[in-house]
């Protein structure tokens, strides 16, 4: 049943737009009740400006109906956060890099073989945390990045804090709320220059194509190598994560409900 004065919650169109990334199940699921869902809503949140454009384009719902409302990062992810925990339970003994994501192929992982070859010439690994899900397409293999799997909450801050960097090769995210959480743990992020991740990153991140492994692979070990760009970069993203709790998106939330 579908309630007459309902808010809906959509992240991002991405089962609108990389329909390729998702089980055929899961796109006839959204493609017909989670967008019946929406278009009736008296209201749709997204959770941020890239996102509320796509699904005004893609399901015609007007942009006044939708509010944008980032999300948050726990304060459980800070600079203190327990790495050593995290390494000797995850069997983490030299430098790495973290990407954490989904097995499916808009999270464009493949694109990390030549950052990991290149890590692995200045004595770091590529390590990916993350599962596979039956509602998404499995990617492509991922050369030379060592699979950890998934991860539990207990030891993901961890993690995050003992990266020597983070990197998000994404083709499309509403936001990037793992870029946030990596800089909370004071990480240097490098991320993709699509979708949400440039308004979720501001500033506080280096930015790279996607489709270029090449400059994901020279923004990493610059990253490890250039002492002064890894301050500010790490300086900017713990600015930028204090920015983006989830007290803020509680309050607004609150305030946009009671408004209705």
């Amino acid at each position: 049943m579908i309630w007459p004065r309902n808010v809906v919650v959509l992240h991002d169109a991405a089962v609108l737009r990389e329909a390729g990334s998702y089980s055929p199940a899961y796109r006839i699921w959204h493609g017909s009740f989670g967008l019946a869902c929406a278009r009736r809503a008296v209201r749709v949140v997204t959770v941020s400006e890239f996102s509320r454009r796509e699904l005004s384009e893609r399901t015609g719902i007007d942009d006044d109906r939708i509010s944008v409302v980032y999300g948050g990062v726990d304060g459980r992810f800070r600079p203190d956060a327990d790495r050593e925990r995290a390494a000797q339970r995850l069997g983490l003994e030299k430098p790495y890099v973290l990407t954490v994501a989904t097995d499916d192929p808009r999270k464009n992982l493949s694109a990390l073989a030549l950052a990991a070859q290149r890590l692995t010439g200045i004595g770091a690994e590529l390590v990916w945390a993350g599962a596979r899900r039956a509602h998404f397409e499995r990617g492509d293999a991922v050369e030379g990045v060592r699979a950890l799997g998934y991860v539990g909450e207990e030891d993901l801050p961890g993690l995050y804090a003992g990266a020597e960097a983070f990197v998000l090769p994404s083709r499309y995210e509403g936001f990037g709320l793992t870029c946030l959480e990596a800089m909370a743990c004071g990480t240097a992020v490098v991320a993709s220059n699509r979708g949400g991740i440039p308004e979720a990153c501001g500033d506080a991140a280096l930015l790279v194509d996607p489709d270029d492994p090449e400059a994901i692979a020279d923004a990493l070990v610059r990253s490890l190598t250039d002492d002064q760009l890894r301050a500010r970069v790490r300086d900017a993203g713990l600015r930028r994560a204090a920015e983006i709790t989830w007290d803020r998106t509680a309050e607004r939330l609150n305030a946009l409900l009671t408004a209705l």
